[in-house]
């Protein structure tokens, strides 16, 4: 396979309670995207856990971990034996009473990588992650791997264009989004479920073509409910995608089936997207500095 040419994987799974069966159920995902020749495969936000960010509990921080720790050091010794990069979203336990929405990056030889930390934090009905997580600190970075540099973003991050374009900025060829997101189970209006669906897909579909970098969103299947309320919860739509730096779906996941999502990312075709739509070359950075304020008063 040429240089140029990296196949990405994406597992999509459905979560269970147990942590112990998500992890031994993700890296057989694992497996299997290898089997298919990928060799970045990124996992869904959190995958050891329930998104158990529906209600306000102190029984889900027991699920924390050190990262790197028990499970990147798990992780890595797939990676290694796998030959492949693992982008790994997980529940980070930094310090006592400090705690992040993180992914670890593991590279092709098992060696860690390093970690990012979700940096926009949402507090929404059903998504309230402000009650556990702090917003990360280590700012928006790249991972140069064995078969690309890619930058790694979290679910809530895919809403804002600064996010993809500062990493982007930094060299990133294939944005990562791992993610759980979903329709709420008391929603039945059709046009609004899928008014929500595109908006999201179509938002990072724009990172894509902004950038001129791939873009690979790995989602949640299977509806999950809070012991709170349990007749109210979410049903998380899957449909992970990976997109063409002009924005074109290359691959994309059912709502409902548990599958590893594959596609071949030819790198040396973003200098051909950024010749044919120069967006970084027409940037105006001296005119940008208003973008750091929270609102432009007149």
């Amino acid at each position: 396979m040429s240089k140029h040419l990296v196949k990405v994987g994406l597992v999509q799974r459905r979560a269970s309670p147990n942590p112990e069966e998500n992890m031994t159920r993700t890296i057989a995902g694992i497996r299997e995207a290898a089997a298919k020749g990928a060799q970045i495969v990124s996992t869904q936000e959190m995958f050891t856990t329930l998104y158990f960010c529906q209600t306000e509990d102190y029984k889900p921080f027991d699920f924390a971990e050190p990262i790197p720790g028990e499970t990147t050091e798990r992780l890595s010794a797939v990676a290694k034996e796998l030959g492949v990069v693992i982008v790994a979203a997980l529940f980070e336990k930094r310090t006592q009473g400090v705690y992040h929405n993180t992914a670890a990056v593991i590279d092709a030889d098992g060696t860690y990588l390093g970690k990012y930390r979700k940096m926009h934090i949402p507090d929404d009905p059903g998504f309230y992650e402000k009650f556990y997580f702090t917003p990360g600190d280590l700012g928006f970075k790249v991972f140069k791997t064995k078969f690309a540099t890619i930058g790694v973003l979290i679910c809530w991050d895919q809403w804002y264009p600064e996010a993809a374009r500062l990493t982007a900025l930094q060299g990133a060829q294939i944005l990562f989004y791992p993610t759980a997101i979903g329709w709420a189970t008391s929603e039945h209006d059709e046009a609004t479920r899928t008014a929500q669906h595109h908006a999201w897909e179509m938002m990072q579909r724009s990172h894509a073509i902004a950038n001129g970098v791939y873009v690979a969103a790995t989602n949640r299947i299977g509806t999950e409910f809070s012991p709170e309320h349990p007749n109210d919860g979410l049903q998380f739509w899957g449909q992970s995608f990976i997109a063409s730096p002009f924005g074109v779906l290359l691959a994309k996941g059912s709502i409902e089936n548990e599958e590893v999502v594959i596609a071949e990312c030819d790198l040396s075709r973003i200098d051909f997207y950024r010749q044919h739509w120069p967006f970084m070359r027409d940037r105006r950075i001296d005119a940008y500095e208003p973008m750091t304020k929270r609102f432009i008063d007149n």
